[in-house]
């Protein structure tokens, strides 16, 4: 099999096991055995393919269906994924239409779909020719996004502020590290702008493990938002600290980077290997604990805990365009059980004035102020501690009336926007 073919199946059986299966991207390919054997560049290719097939399926299937006179049943579902492929390459990556058409054909025939051949051609060679007539008086902001969600944040943030939600999910997220120390330098040996609120952010390309100072654990990939939680604990030299649900370990070792004691916890024991493998790199030390957070009980309580519970993950559509299409209403609702179970654990981790961080990467009001005020009706002893603009600098946009953080993917517009992230602090006893 051709290289040009090779990556196209992996990225029709990865494509496949999202759609069809529901496995997160990330899963599908760690899992594709053929992903692995793949050269560099037809991994990266593999990815994109994947990435833009995935944020762009609702302009995709739009023009498919403007092309096909008769939709294709459920038995050759398999088909309308390679048409989704090639589409992909036609109108957004721009694939010569000789290679996506011929790789897209035989890829039907692999299938043993031959009496489809004939059909995959045709409708890709008026793809070709049609598709970008097509997309240009459609709506991508509102095509690309599920029903459900355009409605949840109309109702959430106001139309206007959805649609730009929803655009900022259209464009490829930039990479994000947060430093150890010497942000300058750092920046200056990554190519990287410094973001206000100090993490480092370039233009995705290139391999990570060859980036400066990989090897020596002197940074780690986090994304702006997610790297807010953890600075919003002030300063945490000598303080005993829980990480709730801590994997892959971001929060953690930024944690530790600070000066406190930690002791991070999580579900599944291979997170927690990826995690320690982490920390080695950094060179960082925590205590790690493989157990289910809401029924962990410490033999002493902490200073701070911070809780970056399971969520939706709705705030991550630019690096997780599959959530998109994977995730639904009853997921939310389901999460949110767990998120309230693993908040009233968490407030009996902590000593009398100790805080509480709660943060989700959710873009839904079920998952982040709902929860609050669900809690804070239970628990009266518990205060809000407002965020003050100055804890994160270049984004008083973000504080909410009630002084919590909500974090919109369409903000900072001109920097590559970051990740939608609800953050609240809470305090048991008076507010400080």
């Amino acid at each position: 099999m051709d290289d040009l073919l090779a990556s196209r199946r992996v990225a029709f059986e990865v494509l496949a096991a999202c759609l069809d299966k529901g496995q997160p991207l990330d899963d599908a390919l760690a899992r594709h055995d053929g992903f692995i054997k793949l050269a560099p560049r037809d991994r990266a290719f593999v990815r994109l393919l994947l990435a833009t097939t995935l944020r762009r399926l609702g302009e995709i299937d739009g023009v498919l269906s403007a092309l096909i006179e008769r939709p294709l049943d459920e038995s050759n579902i398999m088909a309308h994924h390679a048409l989704r492929l090639g589409a992909a390459q036609l109108l957004f990556l721009g694939t010569p239409p000789h290679a996506a058409v011929d790789t897209s054909v035989r890829l039907v025939e692999g299938m043993r779909l031959p009496h489809l051949k004939g059909f995959t051609n045709a409708v890709l060679r008026r793809v070709a020719r049609e598709g970008i007539a097509l997309l240009g008086d459609r709506d991508p902001a509102r095509l690309n996004t599920p029903h459900w969600l355009w409605e949840s944040w109309s109702a959430s943030y106001g139309e206007e502020t959805a649609r730009a939600i929803a655009a900022a999910h259209l464009n490829e997220a930039p990479l994000d590290f947060t430093v150890r120390a010497d942000t300058a330098f750092w920046a200056g040996q990554l190519e990287a702008e410094v973001l206000p609120t100090g993490t480092l952010r370039r233009p995705v390309g290139g391999a990570i493990v060859d980036l400066p100072g990989y090897a020596e654990g002197t940074w780690w990939i986090q994304d702006a938002a997610a790297a807010l939680p953890a600075r919003l604990l002030g300063n945490l030299a000598g303080q005993r600290v829980a990480d709730l649900c801590a994997a892959p370990g971001g929060k953690t070792l930024q944690l530790c980077a600070a000066g406190a004691h930690v002791t991070a916890v999580d579900i599944s024991a291979r997170r927690v290997a990826r995690l320690a493998d982490n920390l080695r790199r950094a060179g960082l030390t925590a205590e790690l604990v493989t157990s289910d957070a809401s029924k962990w009980i410490p033999t002493e309580k902490f200073d701070a805990v911070l809780l970056d519970a399971p969520c939706s993950g709705t705030g991550t559509l630019r690096r997780h365009p599959d959530i998109a299409w994977l995730k639904d209403e009853e997921d939310v609702g389901r999460l949110t059980l767990t998120q309230d179970r693993l908040l009233l654990h968490a407030i009996t981790l902590l000593k009398p004035g100790g805080i509480l961080i709660y943060a989700v990467c959710s873009l839904q009001e079920e998952e982040g102020p709902a929860r609050i005020a669900a809690l804070l009706a239970r628990t009266p002893q518990l205060n809000r501690v407002p965020v003050r603009p100055e804890e994160i600098p270049g984004l008083a946009e973000a504080i909410t009336p009630a002084g919590d953080v909500r974090t919109l993917p369409s903000m900072w517009p001109d920097r590559g926007g970051l990740d939608g992230f609800y953050i609240v602090r809470l305090t048991i006893g008076d507010a400080t």
